[in-house]
């Protein structure tokens, strides 16, 4: 490792990240398929076990967490089993401000995901069922988010916007964050309003995303697509995540970096792989990286989490390992 790389990722610890998102409960169900059912031609999964992990925005501050940083949540998570769950999940860390974590009497937005598999083989998703009740956020908790947005940033050493489209986002608090990228470190991930982020720091879209905000199929160079997308969205730079075909960033200034994928491209689960992106991108810019250099690092952040199963995250350790066995050498 370079370094300026092995310097850069000290200084992740105790960076200052608050992160505005939709939060949400990852709930993962692992069982045993023994029989068929004799009411219906399904198999019968006898449970094992369940296991619950932060997701969408959650999955953000998971990343951040375990790569060092002091995390600022701001955030609605419901009064309810899978919420009290999270706040659980949260309260191992001590390196978190769980003040931000405003809670409702609605349910907790949840993803649950049914994996199967016999003892000794690597279990699969059988079925996701999602439950959102797509309740309205109230005036007095949009008020309270921007009252404790405005008290915290600040003093963050940068800021993520992480819409997943619960409600947690609003042009209020995209108006804010755009006016503080004057001074700010501001990275945005949105999965259906990216075009409102016009002005951030930097974007971190998949390539589906990209394509989609451009209205360009994939006959189209993901060099058109990058050009034209950072011509209309006056960001800094643009690193659009490829998958297998790695990364690809785009500058303000006229630079473009195709960055390839870092391990294997027999990847085991991509689930959540954008919210390690957009954690590790941000973590490098507040700790003095270049755009270039963060997105590399972001890419071997990414290399590490898709080869773990679910909502997963990546440590400073693993990231410096995998950094030190390639030799970080892009």
């Amino acid at each position: 490792m370079k370094a300026n790389q092995k310097k850069l990722l000290e200084g992740f610890k105790g960076k200052k990240i608050c992160v505005v998102g939709d939060i949400i409960a990852d709930v993962f169900i692992f069982g045993k398929p023994y029989r068929l059912s004799r009411e219906a031609p399904v198999v019968v999964i006898k449970h094992e076990e369940e296991r619950i992990y932060p997701g969408s925005a959650g999955n953000t501050i998971n990343n951040l967490l375990a790569l060092g940083a002091h995390v600022f949540p701001l955030g609605f998570i419901g009064k309810d089993d899978a919420g009290n769950r999270l706040m659980d999940y949260f309260s191992r860390y001590k390196s978190i401000d769980r003040e931000g974590f405003i809670r409702h009497n609605g349910e907790t937005v949840t993803k649950t995901r049914i994996l199967a598999g016999d003892t000794h083989t690597s279990k699969q998703q059988v079925i996701r069922i999602d439950k959102d009740t797509n309740r309205l956020v109230s005036k007095k908790e949009r008020n309270l988010l921007m009252e404790r947005l405005r008290e915290i940033v600040p003093h963050m050493d940068a800021l993520i916007i992480s819409d997943y489209g619960h409600g947690a986002i609003d042009q209020k608090v995209i108006d804010y964050a755009r006016k503080m990228a004057d001074e700010k470190i501001v990275v945005g991930d949105s999965r259906y309003s990216l075009r409102g982020f016009e002005g951030f720091t930097m974007i971190t879209p998949n390539e589906s995303e990209a394509y989609g905000l451009c209205s360009m199929d994939e006959q189209h160079h993901i060099e058109e697509v990058g050009k034209k997308m950072l011509g209309f969205m006056g960001v800094k730079a643009l690193l659009i995540t490829r998958g297998n075909k790695g990364m690809s960033l785009f500058l303000k200034s006229g630079g473009i970096h195709h960055i390839p994928i870092s391990g294997k491209d027999d990847v085991t689960d991509v689930t959540g792989a954008g919210d390690t992106v957009c954690a590790a991108v941000t973590l490098s810019l507040a700790s003095g990286a270049d755009f270039y250099t963060a997105s590399v690092i972001a890419n071997y952040a990414a290399g590490v989490v898709v080869m773990k199963r679910g909502t997963a995250t990546v440590t400073l350790y693993e990231l410096k390992e995998a950094m030190e066995a390639d030799g970080a050498g892009h």
